[in-house]
């Protein structure tokens, strides 16, 4: 581990520095150039934007531009450590949206905890971007900001520790019920965690049939339930009327656990407890709430997906963000609404169900990927999913009436990635 420190650090440090720079797009050789890049040329489409402000999209980077935005409150599992602290990641996040979706971000740490100056200072920026993923957050605020943001702005907002999560694994979830040949509406569903990501999934999952009455949220003070008086408004919305206070008891006959708080919460004896054919997705990064050896010991009628890349099913956010707003920048989408998400999860859970190709294998060291307990959703470098989610999202978007410009069909914005986005 300090070999690995070490060289992340000689990695960030190196010249130039961090991870992300400003190249032009368009010729500088000359003077010629230059007057086309600047003064006067850059005086003429400012004029067409003026008469027309929609044009920003077409004469400057707005609709390949996404904000990726901080104060710092949430940082991955380091906690509240501040803006710039966070920063290294936010430009992580901005190498992660170029390399998968060819998507150009602003990286932007807001040094404030105050959660109307964090809105305002996004509001004032809404002209620069094409959208905003909002990164690293603590909740309750952040459940407070993004909905603001997104009733007074005409740009997608996406708070990706919430919804990214959530959609992967809604995606990984409707797998596993053909795999265990369960239905949504019968499940019960166990969660470690009520923050941002756990409520955004209890929200999600409900929309593919989950019943809300089955599902469960435990915090660091046990189960949600009608005798708890110590909960914010957003946790209220989660009491369930039952007598188990512990995350042992509720576990006991569960069909699905999700774990988004801290490792080792869970033992060998729960999963023991929980229903023939259980899933569990333990998420807590580096190490789960359980780990893959430790659960696997107890039963073989376990589906087990973590958020590591060294054990089956990785769930990652990787997997969504940058293909949705991919699809969601093509369209020029108003904001991501739920059709949206539930297009992503439904466009990488059939993803998994298709062949995969030999050449995709290569990548993880010709590992063979069938579709399985060991394989319920596509892998990070699988290629195809830029091609499955974001036509997917682009065609939910102007389905449900947020895009400002037609989706042109599937066969036609394939091309269009496949010639533009990586050329």
């Amino acid at each position: 581990m300090q070999n690995h420190k070490e060289e992340a650090l000689a990695y960030h440090i190196k010249h130039p520095r961090g991870k992300i720079g400003i190249v032009s797009t368009k010729p500088t050789n000359n003077s010629h150039d230059l007057s086309l890049a600047y003064s006067p040329g850059v005086a003429y489409p400012c004029l067409e934007i003026q008469k027309n402000p929609d044009l920003s999209y077409e004469y400057t980077n707005r609709s390949n531009l996404v904000g990726v935005i901080t104060n710092g409150t949430a940082v991955l599992g380091l906690g509240d450590i501040g803006a710039a602290c966070g920063k290294p990641v936010m430009e992580g996040k901005a190498v992660l949206f170029k390399k998968f979706a060819g998507i150009d971000v602003f990286d932007i740490e807001l040094n404030t905890k105050d959660p109307d100056e964090f809105i305002r200072a996004i509001q004032l920026m809404e002209p620069t971007f094409g959208g905003i993923n909002l990164e690293d957050i603590k909740a309750p605020e952040c459940f407070y900001i993004e909905e603001k943001l997104i009733e007074t702005m005409n740009i997608p907002i996406f708070h990706d520790d919430q919804h990214g999560t959530a959609i992967i694994v809604t995606a990984a979830l409707l797998n596993s019920l053909i795999i265990t040949g369960k239905k949504a509406e019968s499940i019960k569903v166990v969660i470690s965690g009520a923050g941002a990501a756990a409520i955004a999934i209890s929200n999600l999952i409900i929309h593919i049939g989950v019943k809300s009455e089955n599902i469960f949220l435990v915090d660091s003070k046990g189960v949600i339930n009608h005798n708890r008086i110590d909960l914010n408004e957003i946790k209220k919305r989660f009491i369930r009327n039952t007598p188990e206070t512990t995350l042992k008891d509720i576990i006991c006959d569960a069909d699905l656990f999700i774990g988004v708080s801290q490792k080792d919460l869970v033992t060998k004896e729960m999963v023991a407890s929980m229903a023939k054919d259980p899933v569990i997705f333990a998420l807590s990064n580096p190490d789960p709430e359980i780990s893959y050896y430790d659960a696997v010991s107890v039963r073989n009628d376990l589906i087990m997906g973590t958020g590591r890349s060294d054990f089956p099913n990785q769930v990652n956010n990787l997997l969504g963000f940058p293909f949705i707003f991919r699809g969601a920048l093509d369209v020029r989408a108003k904001r991501i609404t739920l059709e949206m998400k539930l297009a992503a999860s439904f466009a990488l859970a059939e993803l998994a169900r298709e062949e995969v190709p030999a050449g995709m294998m290569s990548a993880y060291g010709e590992e063979l990927f069938t579709f399985g307990k060991g394989y319920i959703i596509p892998k990070p470098f699988d290629p195809r999913i830029l091609f499955k989610v974001a036509p997917a999202v682009a065609e939910a978007a102007v389905k449900s009436g947020v895009a400002r410009i037609p989706f042109k069909g599937k066969e036609i914005y394939s091309e269009y990635l496949n010639n533009y986005t990586f050329q």
